[in-house]
Formats: C-alpha cells, sequence, structure tokens
C-alpha cells in the first residue's frame, strides 16, 4: 500500500464540507469543523432523486450483480466455492495466534446488518445497545495488532469470492474499534475494488469513508485510471491537491496510461498541464515517469515536446523505456518527420538498444507516410539482415506502400510472400489495402479487396468493417455503409464506439440530422457509452441546426458520465456559436477552456476570426486576433486569411494588404486562399483593375490557380472591359453630338441633333 504525506503544517484535520469534485469550492483558511461524514460526492452522476450515497451504475457494469452494501455488511456468502477461499485465506496467514473463523461467519451472517448501528453514511459511534454475543467476540480479539488485520484484509480482498468478506470486516473494525487507521483499511479496500474493476463501488465505499486523506484519495484516483476514467482521475489529482496532499508517481502514470488507451488521443494541453503539476510539486519524475510523458506526448501528436523530454532524460543520465522511444518514432512517422525518426532510430541503435520489430515499423511507417517506396524496401531488407522477423503490421505497412504506389500487383505478390513466411494474412492487412484505395478514391474496389480477401481464407474483422463503413460514408454512399453495417451485425462482430462514431458522422456530413440522433439513441441502448469524440459530433450537428437548448443538454450530460471536454470539443462550441453570431457564448467557452487548464489551439481562434469575418465583423475579428497572439500562439495562414476576409467583408481593403505584408514579414507564406482572398476585397470596392497584378504576384510566388481563383480574375475583367466599352460608347456619343452641332450650323441651324 502506498502512504503519502501531507503537506500542511498545522496538526488539525481540513474541514471540509461534503465533498464534490468539480463544483466544491476549497475550503476556507483557518475553519476547523468535524470531520465530514461522507468523502466523496459526485453531484453530476447523481440521478434526480437518488438516495445521498447512492451513484448510477456505468453501462459497462450493468453485468455485475447489485452493489455489496459496503458499509453495513456483506451478503451471506454460502456457496462452496466462497467457504473454500476464506479457508485458504485463513491458512495463508502467518500468525497461528489467531482464529478468524468466528469472526468471518459473524460477519457473513444475515443478522449482522441489523446490528450495524446507523448504516452506511453516518459516523460509527462505540457499540451501546449491540448483541452480547457481538460485544463478547469484539473482546476476544481486542489484542490483535493492527498488522494482522491489514494482512487479513489484504488477503481476503484479494479474491472476488471473498470480496464481500473484505467489505464487512472494514466497517466492523472501525465500530468496534479495533484497528487505526481508518483510512488505511478503507484504501486497501478501494484498490482492490479498482483491481477487480469495480470502479462503481469503489465510489460508494468512498462516501461511508472518513475525512479525505492521501491514501483514500490516492486508492481512488489509481481505480479511476485503472477502470478506464481518466476525466475521473483528473478530477481526484486536483481534489488531492486542493486539500494540500500529494499525490505519488505510480498514480501519474497509471493516469497517462490510461489516456493513452483511451480512443480519443490525450489533449496535449492536458498533459502540458499534467507534467507542470508534477514539477510543481516535490517529486521528482524517474525513467519510467518521463518515458510514460514521453510516449503520452508521442501519443497525443506532439512529436516536438516528446523529443524535449526525451532530451531531458537523457541529460539526467536516464534511459527511457523502448516502448516511449517506439511511440516517439510513430508519431514522427505519422507526421512525416521522416529525418528526424532516422536520427532517433539511429541514436539508440548506437547506444547498444537493439531495434526489435515495432522499432522497425514505426521508422518504416514514416517512410510509407512520405512516399518513399525505396527506403521502404531497404528498411525491410535490413529487417531480414538482422534477423528481426517482420510480422502482419510490417507487411501491412509495405502493402500500404504498394498500393499507394500503384503497383497493385506488387502488393498481392508479397501477401503470397507473407504465407510463404508462415506470417498469416490477417483482416488488418487487406484493411490497410481498403483505406490506401480509399485515400486515393477509388473507393468502388471496396468490394474487390474484399473478395481477395474471402478467397484467402480470411474473416473480416471488426477493424476491415470500420474501414468499409468509412469508405462508404466519405464518399456519401450511406445505404452501402448501412448495408456493411448490418452484415458485421450479421457475422456476430459488435459494433465499437469507432464504428457508431463513424455511422453517426457520415449521416451529419450528409445533412441527415435525424438519423444521426437515431443512431446516436441506439448507440447507447446497444451498451455502446459514447466517448468525447461521439458527443463531439453530436454537438456539431446539434450546433448546425441551432438547437441550442439541446446542444447544452448534450454537453451537461457528456460531463455528467466524467468525460472531459477536449480541445475539439470547445473549438466545436467556438465554432458553431460564432457561425451562427451567438459570440457571446462563443467567447464564454473560450475563457471556461483557459479556466479548465486547456490552452486554445490555432484552429479555435481560427473559427472565431472565420465567424467573425464572415459577418463583416473586422474590429471584433481583429480583437480575437490580438487575444491569441497574447495567449502566446503563433498566426496561422489560416487565421491571417480569415481576417483577410474580415477585412474584405468589412470593404476595407488597405488592411486587408496590411495582412499580407504581415505575413510577409513574419516568414508566413501566402497560399492560394490568401490571394484569392484579396482579389474578392478589390473586387468588392470595385478596385478592379487592381485584381490582375495579384493574379500575377500568386504565380510568381509559386502558387498555382485553383478555379476560384481564376473565376475571381475572370469576373475582374469583365468588369474592366464593360467599363471600357460603356467608356468608349460615350466617347463616340460626345463625337456624334458634336459632329452634329457643326452640321446644324452650318445648314442654318434648321436641324437638331437627337442627343440634344
Amino acid at each position: 500500500m502506498r502512504q503519502n504525506r501531507q503537506t500542511r503544517s498545522d496538526t488539525h484535520t481540513p474541514p471540509p464540507e461534503p465533498l464534490t469534485i468539480l463544483s466544491s469550492p476549497s475550503p476556507p483558511d483557518g475553519a476547523h469543523k468535524n470531520p465530514p461524514t461522507s468523502m466523496l460526492l459526485v453531484p453530476h452522476l447523481l440521478p434526480p432523486g437518488a438516495p445521498r450515497l447512492l451513484s448510477p451504475r456505468p453501462r459497462h457494469y450493468l453485468h455485475l450483480p447489485d452493489p455489496v452494501p459496503v458499509a453495513a455488511s456483506a451478503a451471506p456468502s454460502t456457496s462452496s466455492a466462497a467457504a473454500g477461499t476464506c479457508d485458504s485465506v485463513l491458512a495463508s496467514l502467518n500468525s497461528r495466534r489467531y482464529d478468524f473463523s468466528p469472526l468471518l461467519d459473524f460477519i457473513s451472517s444475515p443478522s449482522a446488518s441489523a446490528q450495524a448501528p446507523g448504516g452506511a453514511g453516518k459516523e460509527s459511534a462505540p457499540p451501546t445497545s449491540l448483541d452480547p454475543e457481538e460485544l463478547r467476540l469484539a473482546e476476544t480479539y481486542r489484542a490483535v495488532p493492527a498488522h494482522v488485520w491489514h494482512t487479513l484484509l489484504k488477503n481476503l480482498a484479494a479474491s472476488p469470492e471473498t470480496l464481500p468478506s473484505a467489505a464487512a470486516l472494514v466497517p466492523w473494525l472501525e465500530r468496534h474499534r479495533l484497528c487505526f487507521s481508518s483510512d488505511l483499511l478503507y484504501s486497501i479496500l478501494i484498490h482492490a475494488l479498482g483491481r477487480h474493476r469495480r470502479l462503481h463501488h469503489a465510489l460508494l465505499l468512498s462516501s461511508s469513508s472518513p475525512a479525505p486523506s492521501p491514501l483514500t484519495l490516492n486508492a481512488l484516483i489509481s481505480a479511476s485510471a485503472l477502470n478506464g476514467r481518466p476525466g475521473l482521475a483528473l478530477q481526484l489529482l486536483t481534489l488531492l491537491r486542493r486539500h494540500g496532499f500529494l499525490s505519488d508517481h505510480p498514480n501519474y502514470t497509471l493516469i497517462l496510461q490510461s489516456l493513452v488507451r483511451s480512443p480519443d488521443p490525450p489533449d496535449p494541453n492536458l498533459l502540458e498541464t499534467l507534467l507542470f503539476d508534477l514539477l510543481s510539486t516535490s517529486l521528482e519524475p524517474d525513467a519510467r515517469l518521463l518515458s510514460d510523458f514521453v510516449a503520452a506526448f508521442a501519443h497525443a501528436g506532439d512529436p516536438d515536446r516528446a523529443l524535449s523530454l526525451l532530451a531531458a532524460a537523457q541529460a539526467q543520465g536516464l534511459t527511457p523505456k523502448s516502448s516511449a522511444v517506439v511511440a516517439l518514432l510513430s508519431a514522427l512517422g505519422a507526421a512525416g518527420r521522416v529525418p528526424e525518426a532516422e536520427a532517433v532510430f539511429l541514436e539508440f541503435h548506437s547506444s547498444g538498444l537493439r531495434p526489435r520489430t515495432r522499432a522497425y515499423n514505426a521508422l518504416l511507417k514514416g517512410y510509407v507516410k512520405i512516399g518513399a517506396l525505396k527506403d521502404a524496401e531497404l528498411i525491410f531488407e535490413d529487417m531480414e539482415r538482422c534477423g528481426v522477423s517482420p510480422d502482419e503490421g510490417t507487411y501491412s505497412l509495405l502493402i500500404d506502400a504498394y498500393t499507394n504506389a500503384g503497383r497493385w500487383e506488387s502488393a498481392r505478390i508479397l501477401i503470397k510472400e507473407m504465407e510463404a513466411n508462415e506470417v498469416q494474412p490477417n483482416s488488418y492487412v487487406f484493411s490497410r489495402i481498403l483505406a490506401s484505395l480509399r485515400d486515393k478514391g477509388d473507393w468502388q474496389k471496396s468490394f474487390a479487396i474484399l473478395r481477395e480477401m474471402r478467397s484467402n481464407g480470411v474473416r473480416p474483422d471488426r477493424h476491415f468493417y470500420n474501414v468499409m463503413i468509412d469508405t462508404f460514408g466519405k464518399y456519401n454512399c450511406l445505404h452501402h455503409a448501412m448495408d456493411v453495417f448490418d452484415r458485421m451485425r450479421l457475422d456476430g462482430i459488435t459494433p465499437d464506439e469507432i464504428t457508431w462514431n463513424t455511422l453517426i458522422d457520415a449521416h451529419c456530413k450528409a445533412g441527415r440530422h435525424d438519423r444521426a440522433m437515431e443512431l446516436f439513441k441506439e448507440m447507447q441502448q446497444s451498451g455502446c457509452i459514447p466517448c468525447t469524440t461521439t458527443y463531439n459530433i453530436m454537438i456539431n450537428s446539434l450546433g448546425e441546426q441551432e438547437k441550442w437548448e439541446e446542444l447544452k443538454e448534450m454537453f451537461e450530460k457528456m460531463k455528467g458520465q466524467g468525460l472531459l471536454p477536449n480541445v475539439v470539443t470547445y473549438t466545436t462550441l467556438v465554432d458553431v456559436y460564432g457561425k451562427s453570431g451567438r459570440f457571446n457564448e462563443a467567447i464564454e467557452f473560450l475563457e471556461e477552456m483557459k479556466a479548465s487548464g486547456m490552452k486554445p489551439s490555432p484552429t479555435m481562434y481560427h473559427a472565431l476570426v472565420n465567424a467573425y469575418a464572415q459577418r463583416g465583423l473586422s474590429e471584433q475579428a481583429i480583437n480575437a486576433f490580438r487575444v491569441m497572439r497574447a495567449d502566446g500562439i503563433k498566426p496561422s495562414v489560416l487565421v491571417l486569411n480569415s481576417l483577410i476576409n474580415a477585412f474584405g467583408e468589412d470593404r476595407r481593403d488597405n488592411e486587408a494588404f496590411s495582412v499580407l505584408q504581415f505575413m510577409k514579414e513574419n516568414d508566413l507564406k501566402p497560399d492560394v486562399v490568401t490571394y484569392t482572398t484579396l482579389m474578392k476585397a478589390l473586387v468588392r470596392v470595385e478596385k478592379f483593375e487592381k485584381v490582375p497584378a495579384v493574379y500575377e504576384e500568386m504565380i510568381s510566388s509559386g502558387c498555382t490557380p485553383d478555379k476560384k481563383a481564376r473565376a475571381m480574375l475572370r469576373s475582374a475583367l469583365r468588369y474592366m472591359k464593360q467599363a471600357h466599352t460603356c467608356k468608349k460608347l460615350w466617347k463616340d456619343v460626345f463625337q456624334y453630338d458634336r459632329d452634329a452641332c457643326f452640321k446644324r450650323k452650318a445648314d442654318g441651324g434648321t436641324e437638331r441633333s437627337k442627343f440634344v
């Protein structure tokens, strides 16, 4: 059991009110009240009218039996298996002076709950009116030392069969004041519940435990992380710090691992906050923890931060784990930064670490990303030369390279080579081929891939079906996507979050928002719990429909399920509110994001500036741009293009060209959108004669004009031609009128010009 130390200088117990994770403020300084009877409540997890000590059961716990009444007594254990387990637990105790069989029989009996005074959630009081038999039993164990009780509790909590007995033992010991300290007992039990994947029961137990302590809070953090609830673990970590306690290394490791295992990539800003929280304490990260941070930042798509942490670890003489190096190589390869990936690979190869298949695959992934087929083949040959056996992932990446290069026959030959090398091609290999064809736009070949797959005796798995659904959804073939979805379920494959998210997102992008909402409800009815990505899709859908009340309910429901909004969530909220002109709400969510410790991304500011630009609010757009720079975010070309558009819509062409000058001075290369937007600004203020010069500058800068740019130029030339034609016409009219006047004078003024 991990222990921690309290950082407060006083010796009094902190005074908390009934605690919450999100909404309760910190207790005022200097206030010292009686310890609360409830250690932890999660109000946003409680349904309306629910009892104080109950919290709703997550969907993935619906198959578990009813919660064990851990604060009162355990259900009677009458099965022979449970009895045998109890006997083995008792036999495993080192001390032979104490026989705990009568005690376990008593706390497992139905009468034990009736003897418990008060029940769960109330402060235990010394027994005054208990059965004399129980008092005699308690006196029998009065001399048992604390470490023996701890050993008994750990042994009981180690097995699911004896876990109810462990749950009943803790309140019994507390009721009779037989073992101290209570927080250690509760933390042992919470740790056990977390290991047995019973977070719901751990939360129930925490509501009847004593005042907050480092032991109980650390145990809850570990249980939340082990059960895939990183959001709840982070909230508990904040609560731990709010009460002046310190966390320990394993908690940070468990939170990082939980974030990496989640369906959504970790938020880099959230990882920065977690790293800052660690460094602000007296804890010094070791090699394992730094490796976990390197891997987490790599999975979050921030290889720069991962590289800096890797350099810091090496500077301290720490050797990072190979899994962290592989994650970094994979992130660099996915970003197309192959030279840096090569440098990291060679550095650790030269340091004595023998690269394994995963490391080679990570580097191979980079070559495939940039289309370096020759280098990919050389890596494959180097693996064989070094005695590293390629696996399915290696072949899949090389098949990707062949497919991207249009060498479908080479890919088929490689599949045959896999079989010759006793590496059976699996569904993942064919899913990679399908994904490559999808990205190239050859979605019509999906059925050919499926036939080739079945001819090789490979059965499609969930990942293959997900890629196939995404392929049809991307090209708006929703009926094919639903057919694949039905076929997937007929094959006995249960759709996961990715399947549902892909289907829902495809219907939203096609404008079928009602059907998307139906699929969202079907997802929950099937027992699949929506993730953050699911809620982001639904929030965007409701925002496009301007259903603001339903959007707020969806956002609160998301937080109520313990899911933390990420940067994509807030960017979506700012975007949908901004496009509808509801700028106050957009700013509120921007500030809420900052208050939660997340740093706004350039994409978010681009959404806000673009929203102002579409309504011609150039002053508000430039203010948002200034706030972005004050937050330390480097302007991107996208944001500056939106700023040019804002000035153009507001008929301020001089300011629009000043943004172009700003881009040149700050080494930002204007793109085709930049010049097209400038031409549109000139057309709006009827300065048609300047448009050709902008078009020529675009070509000279290396930008290839697109259809919209050429249309803008044609529009300006057409207006210029019309103006030139009108000018010539009036000149001809004036010349004709003057000639007519001269003729009239020569004729004595008898003929008048029809233009006079």
